[in-house]
């Protein structure tokens, strides 16, 4: 038991390494002397459990998560746990080329997704369970049941089924699932393959999937060589290759074998009324599938030599061709490119990039080239040219039209009077960090060039959230393509709604002819509703609604015409009747707060308070404050509040506002802006998250619920980076929390964040905003906490143990915890309660107690 923590108890004898320099905080059993604990560490410790306020609170059984088919008549609805056991996290993991797989399901590592699956209609009661389907027992099996998938007539459904030897389809009719809840097993000769990518999908004709099988030709699985075969050799041709750094890449070529045999992948045609399959293609390691809008054709990637010991499998050599979909043949090979390791930092590979299908042609592609060889850097008139090509590609493609910046994206939309052939086609201003949407008219799929002048329907700042328009509804067609929804030459926009005051969602409707926008529907004040779809007749609305009193729950509103003939929508009805599982958490107080810190940014953050807190009667708490620094060109942007405080109060996992249950206000989301130019703003960084803290701060004493002398920080990945600079560059605080971080810049020599320059570009920088540098300055007591097999980018565990290290070695307070196969988020449950335990034991230590008077 960790001494003084007497709410703490052992949870599990799993192992979990935990490091300290303070021996009052190793088990009392191992309590050494000061001099002993400088020079050594704390044994292997259980698995720990937070008091039971808290525990109760993340152990709870959550709610259904829901789904609903094309045609909006069918929902489904998922059992889940609240977390999964470590155990699921134990499974066998291959760690290849940026992916992690399971040799034995040929399917992703991770953990088990649902328990139960139930499906009932849409206009069935809303206190109805739904019917449950005759899927595998998880409990029993331990099978994972993932999400089902419909047709788009919505009339059958597939669940994929992972047990921990294989990988299965079940599937069932709608209707007859409903009444009895049936499902069935699809015989599938080969054994599934879910490695190189999603394992099914349907095809438009509602009866066939297209499955990703194991080859039959597939040997054993490859054995690693007793004796190495020679040493591991990279070599640098005098040509730059600057890269970000990556984590789970392949190390040797024992590595690329079993790369090969596991990514190798036979695609399958399934019809699931006779059961019948016939192959299509040759085996290969297909990774992006696309069926083109005639059903005609695929468009395909697969993988090829050379690989690389420093880029994932994105950056290999690849082939993308089109596929007949009768015969499997290729019918066009479109590129080959090798290893992809020389793209400049923000930029894209030369020649021909980004193939895709045009939605309202039967076999047209679009694709776009770089016009700056790749570069951002690179002064041009045009970035990139965008290019047609129509099936068979026997002819020449033909140039369509050219962007100012770099191409982001086209999306067609739905055809009718107002225009055959009409895209949205968006480009990304790097340099401002700026987003312009222009609408073509590119005529019939014959056309030769544009018709007509694009005229500009959006132009802002991609951190623009007062005036952000919304993003268009889509629409599924017939063949299951999506584009953009039309209905009386109106766009339908939905968007997040920011204010000052918080967000309000809204659905609008957008006039092709003018751009000029009419609001239909949006949250009131006091609440938080979020559109979820708009039925296909436009005849209803359903909505996600929630409020600091009422638990999240699903309704619809009619929507219906006014006599001057606009849309409205009525009142809300109810499909859903979910009941909150942890009802103490709704006497938490939160409310948004804004302040200013002194260079002038608007600052806000979410404020929580503990059940019951009158601070007349108990005085300002110790305060926890969370944050995640993002960077801004201006500070008119910075200032926006980007909080939702209208929202239904919900915790779990490992979530740090838990710690009101421990006596803590917390100041969550404490916005902090780093602005200034994007290829100078992090020259700055350590100043400006120091002022915004400061602020922050401050403002919690102004309003009397924070004690000033007791305050702690803390943050994950970005945010623990900050935590750690903060410690090391000011006095504010008591203690940090940081968990998941990089800490020491020269190990990501090739840009981080928003960081465009490189380590030898910028040395000064990266030196500065190493806390590893400052480690000696960090007398202020931090936990660090870490996954042991993190994957994100520039986070590797290293990182952590590097920092403690450091402290340890130079007399600081710290404190290392790292979680057994645990990445960049924590999943399981043990590994959930063993960090609120930690947090609130290192805070009730360092932070909660009053400062004595000198």
């Amino acid at each position: 038991m960790l001494a003084g923590v007497a709410a703490i108890m052992p949870q599990s004898p799993l192992p979990l390494f935990v490091s300290s320099i303070s021996a009052s905080l190793v088990p009392a059993a191992h309590a050494q002397s000061p001099s002993q604990s400088s020079a050594q560490s704390a044994p292997e410790a259980s698995y720990l459990r937070p008091p039971e306020a808290i525990a109760r609170i993340i152990e709870a059984k959550p709610n259904p998560s829901i789904g609903i088919d094309p045609t909006s008549t069918w929902m489904t609805l998922h059992e889940r746990e609240a977390m999964p056991p470590v155990s699921d996290l134990a499974a066998p993991m291959w760690r290849l080329a940026g992916r992690r797989l399971n040799p034995d399901t040929n399917a992703p590592h991770g953990p088990r997704v649902f328990t139960g699956v139930s499906i009932r209609r849409l206009s069935d009661d809303a206190a109805s369970p739904g019917t449950k389907l005759n899927l595998p027992n998880a409990q029993t099996t331990g099978a994972s049941l993932g999400r089902p998938a419909f047709t788009l007539d919505g009339s059958r459904f597939a669940v994929p089924v992972t047990f921990a030897d294989r990988l299965e389809i079940w599937v069932g009719e709608s209707a007859q699932a409903h009444a009895t809840g049936t499902v069935r097993k699809l015989e599938v000769r080969e054994k599934l393959n879910a490695a190189s990518g999603s394992v099914m999908r349907w095809l438009p004709d509602n009866r066939t999937l297209l499955l990703r099988t194991v080859p039959a030709s597939r040997g054993a699985r490859p054995t690693p060589p007793l004796v190495p075969a020679g040493p591991v050799v990279q070599e640098a041709s005098g040509k730059r290759a600057q890269v970000r750094t990556f984590q789970d890449l392949l190390k040797d070529s024992h590595d690329e074998q079993l790369f090969d045999w596991i990514m190798l992948t036979q695609l399958q045609l399934l019809d699931v009324t006779t059961n019948t399959s016939r192959p299509l293609g040759n085996a290969a390691l297909w990774t992006s599938l696309d069926l083109s809008p005639d059903g005609n054709y695929l468009l395909a990637s697969r993988i090829e030599r050379p690989y690389s010991y420093l880029v994932p499998l994105s950056q290999f050599g690849e082939v993308e061709e089109v596929l007949d979909m009768r015969t499997g043949a290729v019918v066009k090979q479109l590129r080959q490119v090798g290893l992809r390791d020389q793209i400049p930092i923000e930029g894209v590979e030369t020649g021909p990039r980004d193939y895709f299908w045009n939605d309202l042609a039967p076999a047209q592609l679009f694709y776009a080239v770089a016009l700056d060889e790749g570069d951002p850097k690179n002064k041009v008139e045009h970035r990139d040219a965008i290019f047609v090509w129509d099936a068979p590609f026997s002819s020449e493609p033909r140039e369509l039209l050219r962007t100012q910046h770099r191409f982001a994206g086209m999306s067609m939309l739905q055809p009718g009077p107002w225009g055959k052939q009409l895209a949205m086609v968006s480009e990304y201003d790097r340099d401002r960090k700026w987003s312009t949407t222009h609408l073509y008219d590119l005529g019939s799929p014959e056309a030769t060039s544009v018709q007509g002048s694009p005229r500009t329907m959006r132009d802002l700042s991609i951190n623009e959230r007062y005036n952000d328009p919304g993003s268009p509804l889509r629409r599924l067609l017939p063949n299951g393509r999506s584009v953009v929804r039309v209905d009386d030459a109106q766009l339908w926009l939905s968007g997040e709604g920011a204010t000052p005051t918080g967000d309000r969602p809204f659905l609008d409707r957008e006039s092709l002819a003018d751009f000029s926008k009419a609001r239909i529907w949006q949250s009131d004040a006091a609440s938080f509703e979020q559109l979820v779809e708009v039925a296909e007749d436009s005849s209803r609305i359903i909505t996600l609604f929630q409020s600091p009193a009422d638990f999240p729950n699903y309704f619809q509103r009619a929507l219906a015409k006014s006599p001057a003939g606009s849309l409205a929508a009525s009142e809300r009805k109810a499909l859903t009747s979910f009941v909150d599982p942890v009802p103490q958490v709704r006497e938490v107080k939160k409310e948004l707060i804004k302040y200013t810190r002194a260079d002038g940014v608007e600052l806000s953050a979410t404020l929580y308070l503990p059940p019951g807190y009158d601070k007349d009667r108990d005085g300002p708490l110790p305060l926890f404050l969370w944050a995640y620094p993002l960077e801004y060109t201006d500070k008119a942007t910075a200032g926006q509040v980007s909080a939702a405080p209208t929202t239904f109060t919900r915790m779990g996992g490992s979530s740090h506002l838990c710690l009101v249950f421990a006596g803590y206000a917390v100041m969550d989301e404490a916005t902090m802006p780093v602005v200034g130019d994007p290829e100078t703003v992090n020259d700055t960084f350590v100043e400006q998250i120091v002022s915004s803290a400061k602020a922050a701060i401050d403002k919690a004493a102004e309003l009397g619920v924070g004690d000033p002398t007791r305050v702690a920080v803390g943050g994950h990945s970005y945010g623990a980076f900050m935590t750690a600079n903060l410690l090391a560059h000011s006095d504010l605080f008591r203690a940090g929390v940081a968990r998941s971080g990089a800490y020491n810049r020269t190990l990501t020599p090739f840009g981080f964040q928003g960081e465009r320059r490189t380590y030898w570009e910028a040395t000064d920088t990266y030196t500065k905003m190493s806390p590893f540098t400052f480690a000696g300055n960090i007398k202020t007591p931090v936990l660090l906490i870490h996954g042991q097999i993190d994957n994100n980018p520039g986070t590797f565990p290293v990182q952590s143990e590097r920092l403690f290290a450091a402290i340890k070695g130079l007399g600081g307070t710290a404190r290392l915890v790292m979680l057994p196969f645990e990445s960049h988020g924590y999943a399981a449950m043990e590994s959930a309660l063993h960090v609120q335990a930690e947090t609130v034991a290192w805070l009730d230590r360092h932070v909660k107690p009053q400062a004595t008077k000198e």
